[in-house]
């Protein structure tokens, strides 16, 4: 927990140096644990500190993540279905696709964090796109994910647009992953919200982070009975 405390801090530094105004209620004292519906949506008998002590922090009541990203609340009756249609992208993960919690939005990529296993802790992000099975390993922990955005704003890739009021990822005269691989070659361009559609290094790391590769060619098969699942999921907790 102190390493992701310090992480987390350091972006919030970065972030406000470039330009973001942080929310003044950014750290409320203490925490709460996570509502009964989380632990029956995500089949999971516990909810890591770290996820608890980040919905503590105050941060969903703004975009204050790298390109309009935003902090997800904690599901509730009325989004719960949302939720798990969102972890119907989890083609081919090497874990239960169940056992993870949507935890940012960045309009099209869902990074979820992994609840259970031997993959708890973990970040992993899904595209939201048409035929697209990109699902794989962001971070190894959230600490490192701040710690990676943190040298983004370093290395001139993350910054802040005064048109929008919130941060950006790339160079304003070139695209993202361009940015990101060229100018940047230390960076982890996975960690950061852009698009890589069938990019090498996606399937490299899909590949790395146990990814079932054969299931990436029945991906709308899988998708749908996912889909199907989750709808199965819903009527039986009555959400």
């Amino acid at each position: 927990m102190s390493v992701l405390r310090d992480a987390a801090q350091e972006y919030r530094a970065a972030a406000t140096a470039a330009g973001l105004t942080w929310p003044q209620a950014a750290a409320p004292p203490g925490t709460s644990p996570p509502p009964d519906l989380v632990h029956r949506l995500f089949d999971v008998d516990h909810v890591a500190e770290q996820v608890t002590w980040l919905h503590s922090q105050g941060w969903d009541s703004r975009r204050l993540l790298p390109n309009g990203g935003w902090l997800l609340p904690w599901p509730t009756a009325t989004d719960a279905g949302e939720a798990l249609d969102n972890l119907s992208l989890s083609v081919g993960t090497p874990f239960p696709w169940r056992r993870q919690l949507p935890l940012f939005h960045f309009e099209f990529i869902i990074y979820t964090f992994v609840l259970a296993g031997e993959h708890e802790g973990e970040i992993w992000r899904y595209e939201i796109a048409p035929d697209a099975w990109d699902a794989v390993r962001a971070a190894t922990s959230l600490a490192a994910l701040f710690t990676e955005w943190t040298k983004g704003f370093a290395a001139g890739v993350v910054y802040y647009d005064d048109l929008n009021g919130c941060l950006l990822v790339g160079e304003r005269d070139c695209g993202d992953v361009e940015a990101l691989m060229a100018r940047t070659p230390a960076l982890d361009p996975l960690a950061f919200p852009v698009s890589m559609p069938d990019h090498p290094l996606l399937r490299e790391r899909q590949a790395e982070c146990g990814v079932d590769m054969t299931c990436l060619d029945r991906g709308p098969e899988i998708m749908e009975e996912l889909m199907e699942q989750a709808d199965t999921i819903r009527a039986q907790l009555g959400v």
